[in-house]
Parts: structure tokens; C-alpha cells; sequence
């Protein structure tokens, strides 16, 4: 583009100058031909130039087009990767999509699931809280029981240490006034005095099983006989016959402080239904203890010493072990004045009458 602007300038400058500066004649020829030279000079120098630029053009637009087709080249690979990552990413969303229905799916069922546990734990504890309450009542029904029918003190109190211990393995903080009131009539339980039922019972047993071995008083012999003196070697027949004589008469007769005023005589018979009677009364004193009938047990303790101290023997070794033992049990107290144990069970009663209202 300058070439083409500086070329009129140059013609217009070419025409101007003869006007400026008038040739000589004779100069005319060589300055025309150097006019000519010029020109073409001039125009070959343009040639040159416009053919360098336009190479110099076409080897820029080569180069810009093969940069270009390059650059496409690469745009083109990165589109296609960008296309298969695309791709890819659709298809990895798909699966995530899928996958987060999938799990949606077992959120909502673990959600009704645990929906359901809930309702179920709540039935079970309401329903475990209803058999605990049941079985304490039914402990305490019993401790209740063996104070007013046997006055077992000690299996009543197992019975509500037993009602303590699964309230306690409950661990309900509602239940802690319950168990205060169980705790305190186990303390009253605990204070009172111990009869030993089955000691007492075992007394009796031995007495019972020794009665038949008891002598009777109107079978007692004197033990012990005067000693018989040796035989003189001097002695005379007649003095030794009536020696052996006198020992044998003396015997004949006995004499004997029975300390009563009749001695009783027995036949066998009467002996075997005294010792049977005697068990009887023993037995009736047994049964009178395990009910803690206090008077029909002394009654029958009070008729069996004076039976045993009338027709037994009471200085012989098991009829004085036999006395003895019975003036024992006689002063022993089988009778204690038991503890009212129904506010716990009342108490029992009312929570679950409230657990009841709750659970409905």
C-alpha cells in the first residue's frame, strides 16, 4: 500500500521536474534513457517488493493456516475427550442417580423399619414393665401368705427381697417410691425376733423317736446288789447253808421310796398305747407349732412332762435328757405379732393400674 502512494508521487515528481528544470538538448536522449532506467528500476524494485510481500503474505497465511488447522486439531481431540468425559460423566451420573434411588429406597425402609422397632421396643417395654409389676405382686401375694397362714417370717422376707431385686434389675426410676415401700417392710421383717421352727421341729422329732426307748418307772431295778462275801475255808457245811440261805431270803423282799403316792402298774398293752399316746401328744404339739398355735402347743408340752414324769423313769439318763428338752421347748415362744405387709402390695396394685391407663 505505500508502495502504490509513493508511485505517483514519483511520476508526478518525474513530470515536474523539466517544468522546474529545463533539460539540455543534448542531454535529452540520456535522460530519457536514464529516465526510463529509472522507472524501470523503480518498478522492478516494486515488483520485488510486492512479490517478496505477497510471498512474504502467502508464507504467513500458510503458516497462520497450518497453525490454525493445528489449533483445530487439538480443539477438535480436546472436544472429543471433553466429549467422552461428558459421556462419561453422564453415564457416572446415571449410576449415581440410580444409586442415590437406591438408597433413598433403603433410607425410607430403614426409616419404616425403624419406625416399627420403635413401636415394637415401646410395646416390649410397656409389656416387660406389666409382666415385672405382675410377678412382684405375685411375690408379695406369697410373702403375704406365709405371714398370715404359717407365719414364716423368713420365706416372707425372701419373697420381698426377691420382689427388691427385679424391680432393681428393671432399673425404672418410676419405680423408686416402690421399692422404698418394699424396702421398708423388709427392714420390719428383718427386726423381728427369730423362731427357729425348724430347730423346735427338730427337737421334737428326736423325743418322738426316743419314746420308745424310755424306761418305765414300775420296770426299774436296783442296779447295784450287795456284794456276796467270799466263802470261808473254815466254814462248816451247816454255817455255809445258812449263809446261802439268808442271801437268797433277803432278796425275797424289796423295799423302795417311789417319792408318789401310787406306783402304776402296767400291762404290756397299756405300756405300748402310753408310749403311742405319748407320741400323739407330741405329734399334736408339732402340728400346733407349724400353725403357731402357741396355746395348743404349750397344752400338749405340759401333758406330755406330766405323762413322762409319772410312768418314765425321769432319773434315768434318757428320760432326764427327755424332761429336760421338754421344759425347753415348753418356755420357747412360737408366736410373734407379724407386720402388715399390704401397703406394698397396694402399691404394687396401683402402678399397674397405671401403666394400664398409660399403655391404653
Amino acid at each position: 500500500m505505500n508502495d502504490q502512494t509513493q508511485l505517483p508521487a514519483t511520476t508526478e515528481q518525474a513530470a515536474a521536474a523539466p517544468q522546474a528544470e529545463a533539460p539540455a538538448p543534448g542531454n535529452a536522449l540520456s535522460n530519457l534513457l536514464a529516465h526510463v532506467t529509472l522507472t524501470q528500476l523503480t518498478l522492478a524494485v516494486l515488483v520485488v517488493v510486492f512479490v517478496w510481500q505477497w510471498l512474504d503474505s502467502h508464507y504467513q497465511l500458510d503458516q497462520t493456516q497450518q497453525e490454525v488447522a493445528r489449533r483445530l486439531s487439538e480443539v477438535e481431540a480436546a472436544n472429543k475427550g471433553s466429549q467422552m468425559l461428558v459421556a462419561q460423566n453422564q453415564e457416572l451420573v446415571r449410576e449415581m442417580g440410580g444409586k442415590l434411588s437406591l438408597l433413598e429406597s433403603r433410607y425410607a425402609e430403614t426409616q419404616n423399619q425403624r419406625a416399627a422397632l420403635e413401636a415394637l421396643y415401646q410395646d416390649m417395654s410397656s409389656s416387660r414393665d406389666q409382666t415385672a409389676l405382675a410377678e412382684v405382686e405375685q411375690m408379695l401375694l406369697i410373702a403375704g401368705q406365709q405371714l398370715q397362714l404359717s407365719a414364716n417370717v423368713k420365706a416372707a422376707l425372701i419373697a420381698m427381697q426377691q420382689a427388691d431385686s427385679r424391680l432393681q434389675h428393671l432399673n425404672r426410676p418410676a419405680f423408686a417410691n416402690l421399692r422404698k415401700r418394699i424396702d421398708q417392710d423388709i427392714d420390719r421383717l428383718r427386726a423381728l425376733p427369730n423362731v427357729d421352727v425348724p430347730a423346735i421341729n427338730l427337737k421334737l422329732d428326736g423325743i418322738i423317736n426316743a419314746v420308745d426307748e424310755l424306761p418305765l418307772a414300775q420296770d426299774v431295778r436296783i442296779q447295784t446288789q450287795e456284794a456276796v462275801p467270799a466263802a470261808d475255808p473254815k466254814e462248816g457245811m451247816l454255817e455255809r447253808l445258812w449263809r446261802e440261805f439268808w442271801q437268797e431270803t433277803k432278796h425275797l423282799v424289796r423295799i423302795e421310796n417311789t417319792e408318789q403316792q401310787e406306783l402304776p402298774l402296767l400291762s404290756p398293752t397299756q405300756a405300748f398305747f402310753l408310749r403311742e399316746n405319748l407320741k400323739l401328744r407330741l405329734l399334736s404339739a408339732r402340728m400346733a407349732l407349724l400353725t403357731r398355735d402357741e396355746v395348743s402347743f404349750r397344752r400338749d408340752l405340759k401333758t406330755s412332762q406330766e405323762w413322762l414324769k409319772r410312768y418314765f423313769d425321769t432319773r434315768s439318763a434318757a428320760g432326764a435328757r427327755s424332761q429336760n428338752e421338754l421344759q425347753k421347748l415348753a418356755a420357747s415362744r412360737i408366736v410373734i405379732e407379724m407386720p402388715d405387709i399390704s401397703g406394698s402390695l397396694e402399691a404394687v396394685r396401683n402402678y399397674r393400674a397405671s401403666h394400664e391407663r398409660g399403655a391404653r
